[in-house]
C-alpha cells in the first residue's frame, strides 16, 4: 500500500469532513437501517485485503453514514462539538502509541497526566488529592465505590467481600445506573444500592437520605457509600452536596460526587455555586469528553486523600513492568488497568490552547445558551417546559392543537426530526410523561444555532399536527 498517498488523501478527507461538520445545511446524519447500511458498505473482511482506492472509498462511506457529532445540530447526547486542538492531541497520542503504566514507556504522557490531575484538583479543593484517568464515568464511579469498600472493609482487598458486613450504598433515584453495576461487580449486589427520593426538580432530598441511613443502621446493616449527582442525565439537576456532606460526616460515610455530565461546571466562577461543598467530598468523577468537548474517551477520577488509589491494589510487585530505576511514580501502580490509553494529552492540548479563562468562557456560554433555549420554550404558546431548567438541559414537549396522545405525538416528533437529519435531540420519561431533552453541550453554540433547532422542530411539529386535524 502507498502509505504517503493514503496519508495525503486522508488529510484531504479530514478537511472536507470538518467543513461539512460546521455547515448547518449538511444533515447531521443520513439515516439508514442496518440492512440498508449493509447494502452500501461491504462489512465483510476478505482473505486478500482491498486496494488503495477501495480503502479510500471505505473512509468516505464510514464518514458519510456516521452521525456528525461535531455539527451544532447534534443535541442528542451529553457530548457534542468538535475541539480542534484536542483532535490534534488525539492524532499524536495514537501516533506515539504509548501506554500509561510506566514512566519508562510514556515519560511525557506521565508528566502530562500528573499535571492535569494536579490542575483539576485545584478546582475540587482536594489540597492533598490525587487521581487518574479512567475509561469513562462509569468506570470512575466503580473505582469510587471500590475505594469506599476498601476503606470500610480493608481486609476485603485480600480475603474478598464477606456478605456478613451487609454493605449499603445510597444514591438518588435520578442517579446513573453505573452505581448498580459497580455494586454488582464488587460483589455487594445491586439490591444493596438504596435509591433516595428526589424532589420535583430531580435533586436528592437530604432528609430522606438521613432517614434511609438510620433505618439501615437500625437493621444491622453497614452504610458505607453515598453518591451525589452533579447534573442528572435527564434534568441536569445538581444534588445538594453541602447538606449531604454533613450527613456523611455524621455517619462516617464516603461521599462521592458523580460529575460525569455536569462536573465541568466547576470551571465557572458564575455557576460553581451549584456544586457548593465539592471540597467536602471524598472523590469526584469528571468527564472532560462532555462539556469540555474533548474527543471520547476522556475521564478522570479524583480522590481527596493521596495514597487511596495505591491502597486499592493488592499486588504491585511485578518487577517485569515496574522497575523503580528512575525513582519516579509509575501511574500503573494506582490503576486497576494495566495497559491504559493516553487520554490526558488531548485534554492538555486543548487546555493549553484555550487557557483557563478560555475554558471558563466556554462553560459560561453553555449555560447562557441553555437559558436562552429555556426562554424560547417559555415564550412559545405550544411549547411546555416540564422541568425547571437548572443547568444545561431543557426538558419540554410540544402541545399540538387537536385531540391526541401527547406522549405518542412527541415521540413521533422526535423521530421525524431525527430522521430528517436536520437536528437530533433525545427524549426520556419523567414518571409517565415523555420529555424532549434539548441538551446544551457544544461550547461553540450560539443563538442562531438554538433558533435553528427550534425552527426545525416546529416545522416537523406542524407537519405532524396537520395529520391529526
Amino acid at each position: 500500500m502507498n502509505e504517503p498517498l493514503i496519508l495525503s488523501e486522508t488529510f484531504n478527507k479530514i478537511k472536507k469532513y470538518l467543513k461539512k461538520s460546521t455547515d448547518n445545511s449538511v444533515p447531521v446524519n443520513e439515516f439508514k437501517t442496518p440492512l440498508e447500511l449493509k447494502n452500501v458498505i461491504d462489512f465483510d473482511v476478505n482473505a486478500k485485503g482491498i486496494s488503495e482506492n477501495d480503502f479510500l472509498e471505505l473512509i468516505d462511506k464510514y464518514l458519510d453514514y456516521s452521525v456528525k457529532t461535531g455539527n451544532k445540530q447534534f443535541l442528542n447526547q451529553l457530548y457534542s462539538g468538535f475541539n480542534f486542538p484536542a483532535f490534534i492531541g488525539e492524532i499524536f497520542t495514537a501516533l506515539a502509541n504509548t501506554s500509561m503504566y510506566t514512566y519508562e514507556v510514556a515519560p511525557v504522557a506521565t508528566v502530562v497526566e500528573t499535571e492535569m490531575i494536579r490542575l483539576m484538583n485545584t478546582y475540587t479543593g482536594y489540597l492533598e488529592g490525587d487521581g487518574i484517568f479512567v475509561s469513562g464515568g462509569s468506570n470512575a464511579n466503580l473505582v469510587a465505590m471500590f475505594s469506599a469498600r476498601n476503606r470500610t472493609v480493608p481486609e476485603s482487598r485480600f480475603e474478598g467481600y464477606d456478605c456478613k458486613y451487609k454493605l449499603k450504598a445510597f444514591i438518588s433515584d435520578q442517579a446513573h445506573y453505573s452505581f448498580e453495576t459497580a455494586a454488582n461487580i464488587l460483589g455487594i449486589g445491586s439490591n444493596n444500592v438504596v435509591k433516595i427520593k428526589s424532589d420535583t426538580d430531580g435533586k436528592m432530598i437530604p432528609a430522606m437520605l438521613e432517614k434511609e441511613i438510620v433505618d439501615s443502621i437500625n437493621s444491622g446493616e453497614t452504610p458505607f457509600f453515598v453518591a451525589a449527582t452533579c447534573a442528572t442525565t435527564l434534568a441536569g439537576a445538581y444534588d445538594p452536596i453541602d447538606e449531604m456532606a454533613k450527613i456523611c460526616k455524621k455517619y462516617a460515610l464516603w461521599l462521592h460526587a458523580d460529575g460525569s455530565f455536569g462536573g465541568s461546571l466547576i470551571l465557572s466562577d458564575a455557576h460553581r455555586y451549584l456544586m457548593k461543598g465539592i471540597e467536602k467530598t471524598d472523590s469526584f468523577t469528571w468527564n472532560p469528553h462532555k462539556l469540555m468537548n474533548i474527543p471520547l474517551i476522556c475521564s478522570a477520577f479524583l480522590v481527596k486523600k493521596r495514597g487511596t488509589l495505591q491502597h486499592n491494589i493488592t499486588d504491585i510487585s511485578t518487577d517485569y513492568i515496574f522497575h523503580d530505576i528512575d525513582k519516579i511514580e509509575d501511574l500503573g501502580k494506582k490503576s486497576i488497568q494495566c495497559g491504559r490509553r493516553v487520554d490526558a494529552v488531548k485534554l492538555w492540548f486543548a487546555w493549553k490552547y484555550f487557557g483557563l479563562e478560555g475554558y471558563q468562557k466556554r462553560i459560561d456560554n453553555l449555560m447562557s445558551m441553555a437559558i436562552y433555549a429555556s426562554e424560547k420554550v417559555d415564550t412559545h404558546a405550544q411549547l411546555e417546559l416540564l422541568i425547571p431548567r437548572q443547568s444545561f438541559a431543557v426538558c419540554f414537549r410540544y402541545l399540538p392543537k387537536g385531540e391526541t396522545d401527547l406522549n405518542t405525538f412527541n415521540l413521533n416528533l422526535r423521530e421525524a426530526l431525527r430522521k430528517s437529519g436536520k437536528s437530533i435531540v433525545n427524549f426520556g420519561y419523567m414518571g409517565k410523561t415523555l420529555i424532549i431533552r434539548f441538551v446544551i453541550t457544544n461550547g461553540a453554540l450560539n443563538h442562531s444555532d438554538v433558533d435553528l433547532f427550534f425552527n426545525n422542530l416546529l416545522f416537523e411539529a406542524k407537519k405532524l399536527e396537520a395529520k391529526i386535524n
